[in-house]
């Protein structure tokens, strides 16, 4: 090969490893030196991404007041190992940062895309839902937010793949009866549940569940599905959808919901 020609394999090799323009959110972010941080964040794109931020704790860097959880931002990076080079970032706007209950809420699912997101395993369809739902925290009226989660927490198991078809017994792939109840649970997807489940739904719920997942637009339909149960229907949802998560981020308490029952209890 010519000297030409090795140069112009090396710049496509280069070019192939940079990435501009990439919608994006920050999940957490760790201290890595005196100067600089390391980022996990959800792209649109490129699903997670770690990315280390040169100088971003310096007073004069431009990255200071950009690198915040819960906002829009637009990045270009670069770099072909675990832990890719931040380049530029820029908040795109949109909406104003959520305080509160609405803040933790929004930490809870930053916690469930870092434990439940392989990286560089891109979602995007999730990515926009989660642009919604974090807009939603940070507008909507607090009386939305338990439904936010649960619709959230349905779609992202979905995208995941570790929802079951919710108008089928898992074991017996018989379709469920709307007059009967069933409870899901971690090792044996939807089943019939006995008198003595109290969290168990009936299968018409289950059912109508699956019809707003299959929806075109699933988040507005499901906030308005579950938004209309009555309160001990939406605490069996949680319940049983909370044991779920637990099972697979392998952990029986998540640490936001931790510190949002610490805050209740204060």
């Amino acid at each position: 090969m010519t000297r030409r020609g090795c140069a112009a394999l090396a710049t496509n090799r280069v070019s192939a490893t940079r990435t501009s323009d990439e919608p994006a959110f920050v999940l957490h972010r760790y201290d890595w030196s005196e100067t600089s941080l390391i980022l996990e964040t959800f792209t649109r794109n490129h699903g997670r991404v770690a990315l280390v931020a040169k100088g971003a704790k310096r007073p004069s860097s431009g990255f200071r007041p950009v690198l915040l959880p819960l906002q829009r931002l637009a990045i270009a990076f670069g770099g072909s190992g675990e832990v890719r080079t931040l380049k530029s970032a820029e908040w795109v706007g949109g909406h104003p940062m959520p305080s509160g209950d609405a803040l933790l809420s929004g930490f809870y699912l930053n916690e469930l895309l870092m434990r439940l997101l392989a990286r560089d395993d891109a979602h995007p369809r999730l990515f926009d839902l989660y642009a919604q739902l974090v807009q939603i925290l940070a507008t909507a009226p607090a009386s939305t937010t338990a439904a936010a989660l649960r619709a959230f927490e349905l779609l992202l198991l979905r995208d995941v793949g570790l929802l079951p078809d919710l108008r089928l017994q898992t074991f017996t792939m018989t379709p469920i009866r709307a007059e009967a109840c069933y409870s899901l649970v971690a090792e044996g997807g939807l089943r019939s549940a006995g008198p003595q489940e109290v969290s168990a739904l009936p299968g018409g719920l289950w059912l109508t569940l699956s019809e707003s997942l299959a929806s075109e637009w699933p988040l507005p339909a499901l906030l308005r599905e579950c938004s209309q149960w009555p309160a001990h229907q939406r605490q069996s949802l949680q319940t049983q959808l909370r044991h779920l998560l637990h099972y697979h981020c392998g952990v029986q308490t998540l640490r936001t919901r931790q510190v949002m029952r610490d805050v209740q209890a204060y």
